[in-house]
């Protein structure tokens, strides 16, 4: 495989801030959506129900040959976060 240089532009390295991601599949990519909360969460009192507005800040598609590779990542990352804060 060959070694990637990876790049980041100016406008991009604040990146953007997202509350949650939702993911989901089509047949031939992952798609991860990164969404930040819009509005203060309202309550629906006919439902029974607490109606929280957001908005998709970022898109993400993900070919199925980097899925693992990605969740490998995330467990490293969350691991190592977990070892830097417990308390």
């Amino acid at each position: 495989m060959p070694q990637i240089k990876l790049g980041l532009s100016p406008d991009k390295v604040a990146g953007v801030f997202a509350d949650f991601v939702r993911a989901w599949h089509t047949k031939d990519c992952f798609i991860l959506d990164f969404s930040g909360y819009t509005d203060p969460p309202m309550r629906d009192e006919e439902a029974d129900d607490v109606i929280q507005q957001a908005s998709v800040v970022s898109r993400v598609r993900v070919p199925p040959s980097q899925v693992f590779e990605l969740m490998k990542a995330l467990e490293q990352q969350l691991s190592a976060w977990e070892s830097e804060n417990k308390s």
